[in-house]
């Protein structure tokens, strides 16, 4: 009955962009997790097979760490440029010029939590900005771990 309750009052409070933005939302979600994921995957598998020294291949799971960040907030990026252009998906307003590039710099701002503020969400794009933003701390959080597991595991102190 509460959450019977919660999800009514959204929908009347917001006017129902929440149930219309949904499957956007997990579908840019899912794909960045599968990047994200698929990153870490092969650079697990490859790392060892790389005839380097050991501290290079921290630097080689830095660079693919920020690489697959990179793919990601550009999946946001486009997904803020086409709702932007749709009908009744909400809209950036501020500092924003509509392009593809200012769609990005918007999303790596979110995706980083750094939010300069030059560019507000107005709509239901403001939900995919709140998710991208808690999206981006989560699959940071992966990367740090990831990262930490492989200097435990190819660090040598000399």
């Amino acid at each position: 009955m509460v959450v019977r309750s919660f999800i009514w009052l959204i929908l009347i409070e917001s006017g129902g962009p929440v149930l219309i933005v949904f499957p956007i939302i997990c579908i840019v979600v899912a794909l960045c997790v599968m990047v994200h994921y698929e990153f870490l995957y092969q650079m697990t598998r490859l790392m060892p097979k790389i005839n380097i020294r050991h501290r290079l291949r921290i630097v080689l799971g830095v660079i693919g760490a920020l690489i697959a960040h990179s793919v990601e907030i550009w999946i946001f990026a486009v997904a803020y440029h086409w709702l932007h252009h749709a009908d009744d998906w909400g809209r950036l307003v501020g500092n924003f010029d509509g392009s593809l590039m200012a769609s990005g710099y918007y999303s790596f701002t979110t995706f980083t939590t750094l939010g300069f503020g030059d560019i507000e969400p107005i709509g239901a794009l403001r939900y995919l900005t709140g998710i991208e933003s808690l999206a981006g701390l989560l699959l940071i959080t992966w990367s740090a771990s990831f990262l930490y597991i492989e200097m435990v595991r190819y660090w040598d102190i000399e």
